[in-house]
């Protein structure tokens, strides 16, 4: 019997176009490997107003360590888009270790300290 999938699935997302080349990860330029664990980021948080339309795919990593450093407010006022992402200073830091990791890496995310202090906009 085949186990349900969850939240995250390694599986290839039936309405992504299918690529014959590999698939980048838009944040840190790195390849998104087929087993590797990858999720869809909404460009505008769906809570905001995104659609599904409005997604790409991520590493779980770097999906994740948008989510632990900024709040859905904050992604959908100013950082809606992968340039706005790659260019904040707190994200440059995490893309310059992570581009050192191999395309398959993924680590547990903590919330950043400055997130976790500030549970006002949730």
């Amino acid at each position: 019997m085949e186990r349900p999938l969850g939240r995250h699935s390694r599986r290839s997302d039936p309405s992504e176009p299918q690529t014959l080349g590999p698939v980048l990860c838009p944040l840190c330029d790195r390849v998104i490997p087929g087993h590797a664990r990858s999720s869809r980021h909404h460009l505008t948080p769906k809570l905001k107003g995104g659609t599904h339309q409005g997604t790409v795919r991520l590493h779980q990593i770097c999906h994740s360590a948008i989510h632990a450093r900024f709040s859905e407010a904050e992604i959908a006022r100013r950082l809606n888009d992968m340039e706005s992402l790659r260019e904040d200073p707190e994200m440059q830091r995490f893309l310059a270790w992570v581009r050192t990791k191999p395309d398959d890496f993924h680590a547990r995310t903590r919330r950043t300290r400055s997130r976790s202090s500030s549970r006002a906009d949730r």
